[in-house]
C-alpha cells in the first residue's frame, strides 16, 4: 500500500508507515491510498466477528506493511479492558426509530477513544520498521475530545511528545477538565484566544514550515499529527461501520445485504468520511446523512455545491463541532473529483485565499448519490435531547443530538424506508450542564463534575468507571496564548 497527497505537488508516494509518521504532506495536502483497496468483504461473518476481529481486517487492508502479529498486537492493546463495553462499539436498540451507535465507552468517553487508542501503538509499530530514532512531536489542534483522547493514548509513550493547542472558552468544563487532567511527563495541552479553526490554520502552517521543520530534524524531532488528517487516525474509524451493520444483522434486524443509512455529527468530517470509504470498500450503505450545528458550512456545501466558510461563527452548545474548515473534506473532493490532484490544489488555493470554493456540477451529481445533509440550532439540540428522553428513557449527549435532530428532518422529508444508525459521538456527561438543561428545562446550578453529579443523580443511573475516573483527577493551570506565540511557544517547549 502506497500514499499519495491529494495535492499532487509532491511526486513520491509513501508506504504506510512513513504516513503515519508523517501526517501531514509537505504540499499541505492529505494523504490518501495511491490505490484504494479492492477487496471481498466478508459481509455474512460480519455478525459473527467481535470488534477486534473487524479492526484487524481493516487495518490489514490499509496498513499491509504491518505483519499480522504486529497488527494483532495493535488492535489487542487499543480495545482492551480501558473500554467500560466489551462491544467495544455497543449499537442501541432502537429509539424514537434510530439505532444509536455508542463510541463513547473509551478511556475519554468520545468516539476519538476509537482510532487514538490505535494511533499510538500503530505509530510505535512504524516508527520500528522505518528505523526512525526522531522523537515524534504530535502537533494538534482541537474542539475538545481530540486532545483530550490523543494526550490520553500517548501518555508517556516513548519516543513522542503531545503538544495540543485548544480555543480558550471553546471546550466543555468536563473536556477542559479531561485535557488540564492527563497525567504523562510528554504532554502539554495550551489555550489560545481564538477559535478551533484559528488553531487549526497555525497547526497547518507550523506543519509546512519547511525551515522550522529543519531546524526540529537537526535537534531529532519530527512534527506528527493526531487528527483526522493524519491516515493513522482516519482508517481505524471505518471499523465501527461495519461492527455496526453486523450487530444489526445478527440481532435480526436488518437481513444481509439490506441497505443502511447513517447519520454523523459532522465538524471536520473524519468521521463521515470513514462511512463513506466502508462504503467504497463494499459495506451496503444507502445514505451518508452530514449533520452540523449552527456552524453549518458543510449543510450548504452539500445542498449548493459551494464552500464558503467566511460566515459568523458560534459557539454552540455542540462544542466539537464548532468548525468552518472541515479538512477531511479535501479527501473526498479528491475521489469525486477523479483523483486529479492539480483540481484538488486549486480549490484549497481559493479557499486559502478567498475563503471559498465552489465545485463543479459532475462533482455535485457523484455527492448526492451518497449524502444528503442538515443541521440542528443549539435549541432544537436541548429539544431534541429531551424528546428522545421523554420518548424512550434513552440519553443522549449534545452532539448525538445534532445528527438525531438531522435523521428526523431527512426521513421527514424523504420517503426513504431504510433502517438509520445514528453515530453516537460522546457521553452525556461530558457535557452535563447541556443534557440536564435540556430534560429539566432549568440550567444546572453547578458546572464541570457537580454537574455530573448532579446529572446522575437526575437520572438515577449508575455512572460508568471510565466517567468516575474524572473525579480522580487533579487539574494543572491553563495556560493562554495568542495563536502568533504557538510556534515560539513550541520552541520553548522543545528547547530550541
Amino acid at each position: 500500500m502506497q500514499y499519495r497527497s491529494t495535492r499532487g505537488q509532491i511526486t513520491e508516494t509513501l508506504n504506510s508507515p512513513q504516513a503515519v509518521i508523517q501526517g501531514l504532506a509537505p504540499d499541505g495536502g492529505l494523504f490518501v491510498p495511491v490505490n484504494f483497496p479492492q477487496v471481498d468483504l466478508p459481509l455474512p461473518n460480519l455478525a459473527t466477528m467481535s470488534y477486534q476481529a473487524i479492526a484487524e481486517l481493516v487495518l490489514g487492508w490499509f496498513f499491509d506493511d504491518l505483519s499480522k502479529d504486529q497488527l494483532h498486537q495493535i488492535v489487542q492493546g487499543a480495545y482492551g479492558s480501558q473500554w467500560d463495553d466489551a462491544t467495544i462499539a455497543p449499537l442501541s436498540k432502537e429509539h424514537a426509530g434510530n439505532y444509536y451507535l455508542e463510541l463513547f465507552h473509551g478511556p475519554t468517553l468520545a468516539f476519538k477513544d476509537i482510532a487514538l487508542q490505535v494511533l499510538p501503538r500503530l505509530m510505535q509499530k512504524a516508527l520500528t520498521i522505518e528505523k526512525n530514532s526522531n522523537e515524534i512531536i504530535i502537533l494538534t489542534a482541537t474542539s475538545g475530545d481530540t486532545g483530550t483522547a490523543s494526550m490520553r493514548g500517548f501518555s508517556d509513550q516513548d519516543g513522542t511528545r503531545v503538544i495540543v493547542f485548544y480555543p480558550h472558552g471553546g471546550v466543555s468544563p468536563v473536556q477542559l477538565r479531561q485535557m488540564l487532567g492527563q497525567r504523562g511527563d510528554n504532554l502539554t495541552a495550551i489555550a489560545i484566544e481564538g477559535n478551533f479553526d484559528d488553531a487549526q490554520t497555525a497547526v497547518k502552517t507550523i506543519f509546512n514550515d519547511q525551515s522550522f521543520n529543519d531546524q526540529l530534524l537537526a535537534n531529532g524531532f519530527q512534527f506528527s499529527s493526531a487528527n483526522s488528517m493524519n491516515i493513522g487516525r482516519l482508517i481505524p474509524q471505518i471499523v465501527y461501520y461495519l461492527s455496526a451493520y453486523g450487530q444489526l444483522v445478527r440481532r435480526g434486524d436488518i437481513k444481509l445485504g439490506n441497505e443502511v443509512n447513517f447519520t454523523v455529527p459532522t465538524g471536520n468530517f473524519g468521521d463521515i468520511l470513514a462511512g463513506y470509504y466502508a462504503k467504497k470498500l463494499g459495506l451496503p450503505i444507502n445514505r451518508l446523512i452530514c449533520a452540523s450545528d449552527e456552524n453549518n458550512v458543510l449543510t450548504d456545501f452539500f445542498n449548493t455545491g459551494h464552500y464558503d466558510r467566511q460566515r459568523p461563527f458560534f459557539l454552540t452548545n455542540s462544542p466539537a463541532m464548532d468548525i468552518l474548515v472541515s479538512s477531511n473534506l479535501e479527501r473526498l473532493l479528491f475521489d469525486i473529483y477523479d483523483e486529479s490532484a492539480p483540481s484538488i490544489n486549486q480549490l484549497m488555493e481559493q479557499l486559502k485565499n478567498d475563503g471559498k470554493y465552489s465545485i463543479n456540477a459532475g462533482a455535485r451529481a457523484k455527492l448526492h448519490t451518497h449524502f444528503n445533509a442538515g443541521f440542528a440550532t443549539q435549541q432544537e439540540v436541548q429539544r431534541e435531547i429531551k424528546r428522545i428522553y421523554q420518548q424512550d428513557g434513552y440519553v443522549i449527549d449534545p452532539h448525538t443530538a445534532v445528527a438525531s435532530f438531522g435523521a428526523n428532518e431527512y426521513y421527514s422529508a424523504n420517503n426513504d424506508p431504510t433502517p438509520n444508525v445514528i453515530i453516537s459521538t460522546a457521553s452525556p456527561y461530558k457535557f452535563p450542564e447541556t443534557v440536564y438543561q435540556a430534560i429539566t428545562d432549568k440550567q444546572s446550578p453547578v458546572t464541570g463534575l457537580y454537574a455530573i453529579t448532579e446529572l446522575c443523580q437526575l437520572l438515577k443511573q449508575p455512572l460508568s468507571p471510565n466517567v468516575q475516573q474524572l473525579f480522580e483527577q487533579s487539574q494543572k493551570n491553563e495556560q493562554v496564548i495568542q495563536p502568533d506565540q504557538m510556534k515560539p511557544t513550541i520552541r520553548q517547549i522543545l528547547q530550541l
